[in-house]
């Protein structure tokens, strides 16, 4: 079984990406074979049109998820763009996709309801997400709840091109990651880059630990008691706590008698030691940047070897190759 995801640089990661995402993603490397993680940056153009910023972006991003415990000698990690028959499959596909079906997609809708421009990179991005998960046999996509509907576009674009041409691709299924440890932002609302609310996983602590402290709270006296199970700032302590320590701050909660400042410490605390270890592996990784690109760039000879096999194996189907034994067709095996 072969899983595949890939995140965006668009940005540091946050305490939204690691809990709701990057967390699972490690759990389930595997094997160099039946894992690849790869770092989105021709997705990320859509919104970075900085070059020297998305150049630094993509690096960090994967400084960063080699520091949180993404291991290249179990999972294939690697730069989208480092693969380019991605694009050229994305072509493929892109001829038979129906105008309709990308007018739907929610993050096309989602933009143009807001009366945002919206340009055709994001008009077909799900396109190249589906050559993306296609090209490498994928069986598994984890996916956010949002991001359903991309895989169920990725099905629908693999079983059109092999009805009209020739058995291709597999069907990827997918993942649904576990969001119920739900990651609000200081502000109490969803954590994310674009609410300006993030508190980020490589942060320097003291800084992190003054945002820590801006956490927006009820005005509630010092001497009520409070239910934890509403509260956001409880809900950031249980992320990093215990069980153990989970339920002595509930029943603080409940008592009363406590200022937010005090969880607020504790917060801070524990999030400092819970990313020590990583914190400390991305300094030594940051200090030998050709380390990390030769990761990246073994990482991307390996993807690219199977996305070669599984492009031939669609450009012979749809005849812009012609087949035979010195084409090297490959028989797509069902995942």
């Amino acid at each position: 079984m072969r899983v595949l995801s890939g995140i965006q640089p668009t940005g540091r990661f946050h305490w939204g990406n690691y809990f709701g995402a990057i967390r699972q993603y490690i759990d389930l490397q595997g094997n160099r074979d039946d894992a690849f993680y790869f770092i989105a940056n021709l997705h990320a153009l859509t919104t970075v049109r900085d070059r020297e910023q998305l150049a630094r972006n993509t690096l960090d991003a994967a400084i960063d998820l080699l520091a949180l415990g993404l291991d290249p000698q179990r999972a294939t990690l690697f730069v989208q763009s480092d693969v380019p028959e991605v694009s050229e499959l994305c072509w493929l596909l892109m001829t038979g996709t129906p105008m309709g079906l990308l007018e739907r997609c929610h993050a096309f809708k989602d933009k143009k309801a807001r009366g945002l421009t919206a340009d055709a990179g994001l008009f077909t991005y799900p396109v190249l997400m589906a050559a993306d998960i296609l090209i490498y046999d994928s069986d598994v996509v984890p996916v956010g709840e949002d991001q359903v509907q991309h895989i169920e576009v990725t099905r629908d674009l693999a079983a059109s091109f092999n009805h009209a041409f020739a058995e291709s691709f597999v069907l990827p299924k997918p993942k649904v990651l576990d969001t119920s440890a739900r990651v609000p932002g200081i502000d109490g609302e969803k954590m994310s880059k674009s609410y300006h609310n993030t508190l980020e996983v490589f942060e320097e602590p003291k800084a992190l630990r003054k945002k820590i402290m801006r956490i927006v709270t009820d005005s509630r006296p010092v001497e009520q008691p409070k239910q934890p199970e509403s509260d956001h700032l409880f809900q950031l302590y249980s992320l990093f706590a215990d069980q153990r320590q989970c339920d002595e701050m509930a029943a603080t909660y409940r008592r009363g008698g406590f200022g937010y400042g005090e969880v607020k410490k504790a917060l801070a605390d524990l999030a400092e030691s819970y990313f020590a270890e990583a914190r400390a592996r991305r300094k030594e990784l940051e200090a030998h940047p050709d380390r990390v690109r030769a990761i990246l760039g073994d990482g991307a000879a390996r993807a690219r070897k199977k996305a070669a096999e599984v492009l031939l194996r669609a450009q012979v189907a749809c005849g812009v190759k012609f087949a035979g034994p010195a084409a090297g067709v490959a028989t797509r095996v069902p995942g």
